[in-house]
């Protein structure tokens, strides 16, 4: 039996909840955009105008926190930066109101299925 790379296991994950934002009316307006600054894993729009950068977090366990937590003040600051840049990059979405989302993944051990938590207005 082969193990899942990270990487593959990130894009399954993100697959998930780009999924999950698109049944809640939420439009994909890109997914793993790269700079110099990082990558955001996904912007979407909602039905309110809204442009919402996405991190997306997946752990096996909420021994150290859960995957809410491992967004850093680093990560964060990462984050915005990317989203500056995507900004002056795409300049469609200049009078977009600007959220910083977080969709945090979890295995939930009693049903067996994957625990979301789409957190709203993260960080700032």
């Amino acid at each position: 039996m082969t193990r899942e790379t990270a990487v593959a296991t990130g894009r399954r994950f993100e697959a998930l909840a780009a999924d999950y934002l698109k049944v809640r009316g939420c439009r994909i307006a890109s997914q793993n955009f790269r700079c110099k600054a990082g990558e955001i894993d996904l912007i979407v729009t909602d039905a309110e105008s809204k442009l919402i950068f996405v991190e997306v977090r997946f752990r096996s366990s909420n021994r150290f926190g859960g995957a809410s937590a491992s967004v850093t003040a680093h990560k964060q600051r990462r984050i915005r930066n990317v989203a500056k840049y995507y900004l002056l990059t795409h300049r469609e979405f200049k009078t977009y109101f600007c959220r910083f989302d977080v969709i945090a993944l979890s295995n939930n051990r009693q049903t067996n299925e994957i625990d979301v938590n789409w957190i709203k207005a993260a960080f700032v």
